[in-house]
């Protein structure tokens, strides 16, 4: 028949908590096993009960420099080479059980690297026991006389406990011994195992004193491994099939009700003693996974987790019975996990299924070493990252622990000698790192609002009712004491002698008639007597249980309000709290704001004067910028006469170069003009000269001269413009045209004598010209 697709069901958020709850570090101890031998080389030094030093071996140096680097780490308490078991238990493992007794959970592991004595301090040896036997024998010392019946509590396969009945208890028992093929549990009376009868000495042995008397208590007892990150559990018997052996089934982790782990369909015995308790573990520590590798001749290949849970129920009013209510059930439990040691393949050898078991325990001790850093993130740095629980199962079955389910306890185990020395600093590291993980600290849980001592109470009541009925002669042990059967019977009248001698004796059977009646009569009024006694005191007792019940009813009463009032103090301390906190977060803030409000006035103060000082900077340029605009406007004022008046002369100039250009041509036309004419008139016998035009009068350079003076006192510029040349020197390219005139001496002379109407035949001009480009200290001229 196919099941309905059955819905995932909605995950339900836990209680809220409390934002004020209090948190303790992950306790961490470091124990240092003894040296192999006495040549070995020692790494580690124990400086003080807290602290210890790491010295690196020779031939490994630690730092560029070549020394030797040593490091110290500490630790909550550190325990030497000489410290026992006992001592061990006392500081560590007994304020566990303790708790476990007080309804709080706990989680202890040991941690190291291969062969550093992590198993032995677990579990120890004939003579030495550890911590494991330990806490097993405390606890059964400490609730022995309170255990209840086998099978009155029960577990139900969902990592709660259920509470039967006595009949139901009964019947469980005799099924169970019904049934001898079946495995049964463990007997107290059965002989014990010879590797646990002398674990623990009766000297040793100890019990907690707070113990809840009106309690019924039961131990149940698992064991599982996490073997190549799968879970087997160490205790399920399996049927053996000689021909076809199948292999263990793993088992899977869930979550029951209040999001705790746990796993499913794991075996749990009950046990009444500590011997039964070793001996079920002994069965399972004969199916572990065992290895003999280079570094340890028994290597565990798996990590073991060893859960002792204890069930408690509060009794009854009465305190004869367990009070049936499941809802008054706690269970808490205390896991002892022994993990595998880490190892180097390149050390150990490993090969094959022994290098594939060295990889997942390397994995999974990876795993939970990440855990730690993340929640150590989360912790002092106030993120939110997800932490990989599910990542290992190891780290999955002990999430609610480090979530505040319980107290964390770590024992570090220290191999001192120098092969390890690098495993030995990544432990420590480890280590360090650990302390720093803080853990909610687990809230007490009250049982019940019963009155206390009910149990004390009920057995003194039964104590006395028998002692008054002894007293009374009522039916107790006392009525088969002889003494006082003798002096019941002398009380009673004496029997006559009852022989008769002859027949006809009337008498002898009367008397006899007479003293039994009487003897009749005298017993019927000693019933009547116990009865009335009896009817008196069942009198004075219902009404000494009800003037108890109605104490207890207002006794009831008086707690409840107790109750009430202490939870409106609770929440007033919390609401006090809260609002304690939330002032100081708004004065945190206030301060915050305060100092913000500081920095942007500094701020504002800076940047104004800033301002200002740019603003001064800003008008020095302008006014600077002004004064240079109005001195360059006057620079291009006098420049711009300058070169108005330059470009007037070198017009004028070019001009007079025109006209004296053409003045020349026109002379020469004429000269030549002249000369054809003479040639001509010779030939027809003379002519008249004729007249010779004046040539116009060229300015005169005095006079521009005495007008440059006259415009400007500063110094004419030169003819041209001076330039650099190749060679290093100066050249001068003239822009100003210079014409000479020059005549001939005989010319002069004629024309001293006839005057000023010669012609312009007999002048000679000379005309030198400025070349466009000369070299200083020289000076070409042509001739027209």
């Amino acid at each position: 028949m196919q099941r309905p697709g059955k819905g995932k069901t909605p995950r339900r958020h836990g209680p809220k908590k409390a934002s004020n709850t209090e948190k303790d570090p992950v306790g961490v101890y470091c124990r240092i096993r003894p040296l192999g031998g006495e040549d070995e080389e020692c790494c580690v030094e124990m400086i003080s009960s807290s602290t210890i030093q790491l010295h690196a071996p020779d031939g490994l140096k630690a730092n560029r420099n070549g020394e030797y680097k040593e490091t110290q780490y500490s630790f909550k308490k550190v325990f030497g080479i000489n410290t026992t078991q006992m001592e061990l238990f006392e500081d560590v493992a007994r304020p566990l059980v303790e708790d476990l007794i007080h309804c709080k959970n706990g989680l202890l592991f040991t941690y190291g690297v291969t062969g550093s004595g992590k198993t032995f301090t677990m579990t120890g040896s004939p003579g030495e026991g550890g911590l494991l036997p330990r806490s097993l024998d405390m606890l059964f010392n400490s609730i022995g006389p309170f255990q209840a019946k086998r099978f009155v509590f029960k577990p139900d396969d969902k990592n709660g406990m259920e509470i039967q009945g006595q009949v139901d208890a009964l019947l469980e028992r005799q099924k169970r011994d019904s049934q001898p093929l079946l495995s049964k549990t463990p007997s107290s009376r059965q002989k014990t195992d010879p590797e646990f009868a002398d674990m623990i000495s009766s000297e040793e042995a100890c019990k907690s004193d707070n113990v809840d008397e009106d309690c019924c208590y039961s131990v149940f007892v698992s064991y599982i491994e996490v073997y190549n990150n799968y879970i087997y559990d160490l205790l399920e018997d399996a049927p053996f099939d000689p021909i076809r052996p199948k292999p263990p089934q793993s088992k899977i982790l869930r979550e029951d009700q209040n999001h705790n782990m746990y796993v499913a369909g794991c075996t749990e015995v009950e046990v009444k003693s500590t011997e039964e308790a070793f001996e079920v573990f002994w069965k399972g520590q004969k199916k572990r996974r065992i290895a003999n590798t280079q570094l340890n001749r028994e290597s565990s290949r798996s990590h073991s987790v060893f859960t002792v849970k204890l069930a408690q129920a509060p009794l009854d009013a009465d305190g004869d019975h367990i009070l049936q209510d499941k809802n008054q059930v706690n269970v808490s439990q205390l896991c002892l996990v022994d993990l595998a040691g880490s190892e180097r393949t390149s050390r150990t050898r490993a090969e094959g299924s022994r290098l594939r078991e060295a990889g997942n325990i390397n994995q999974s001790l990876m795993t939970l070493r990440t855990c730690m850093e993340v929640l150590r993130e989360n912790q002092m740095c106030g993120t939110n990252r997800m932490v990989p629980y599910r990542d290992s199962k190891v780290t999955h079955l002990f999430k609610n622990y480090f979530d505040g389910e319980g107290k964390v306890r770590m024992i570090v185990c220290v191999n001192p000698k120098a092969d390890d020395y690098d495993e030995t600093m990544l432990v420590m590291r480890f280590a360090e790192m650990t302390q720093e993980v803080e853990v909610a600290r687990p809230v007490d849980r009250p049982i019940c609002g019963l009155a206390a001592g009910r149990r004390h109470r009920n057995q003194a009541f039964k104590d006395e009712l028998s002692r008054r009925l002894e007293d009374r002669g009522g039916p107790s042990n006392a009525v088969d004491d002889p003494a006082l059967l003798n002096r019941i019977i002398e009380s009673l009248p004496a029997v006559p002698p009852c022989e008769l001698m002859d027949p006809a004796d009337d008498q002898t059977l009367q008397r006899l008639i007479e003293v039994l009646e009487k003897r009749h009569r005298m017993r019927q009024m000693m019933t009547e007597q116990v009865n009335r006694t009896a009817s008196t005191l069942s009198s004075m007792l219902q009404q000494l249980d009800g003037q108890l019940n109605a104490k207890e009813t207002v006794l009831h009463e008086q707690r409840s309000k107790m109750g009430e009032k202490e939870k409106l103090i609770i929440n007033q301390r919390t609401e006090i709290e809260r609002l304690e906190k939330k002032s100081k977060t708004l004065e945190y803030k206030i301060d915050i704001l305060q100092k913000t409000t500081e920095m942007y006035e500094q701020d504002k103060r800076s940047l104004q004067q800033e301002l200002e000082t740019r603003e001064q900077r800003l008008n020095r340029e302008l006014s600077e910028r002004r004064r240079m605009e109005q001195r360059m406007q006057g620079m291009v004022t006098d420049t711009k006469h300058k070169w108005e008046k330059e470009c007037e002369r070198r017009v004028n100039a070019k001009q007079l170069e025109m006209q004296n250009k053409l003045w020349v041509k026109d002379e020469k036309l004429k000269q030549l003009k002249a000369i054809v004419t003479e040639s001509s008139g010779s030939g027809s016998g003379g002519s008249c000269p004729t007249e010779h035009p004046d040539k116009p009068d060229r300015p005169s350079r005095e006079r521009d001269r005495i007008l440059a003076q006259k415009r400007s006192a500063s110094p004419s510029p030169l003819p041209g413009n001076v330039f650099k040349t190749r060679g290093g020197g100066q050249a001068v390219q003239f822009t100003d045209i210079e014409t000479l005139k020059q005549q001939c001496p005989s010319a002069l002379s004629r024309k001293r004598r006839s005057g000023s109407g010669e012609g312009p035949a007999q002048i000679e001009d000379i005309e030198n010209r400025a070349p466009v480009s000369s070299t200083p200290g020289y000076q070409k001229r042509r001739k027209p």
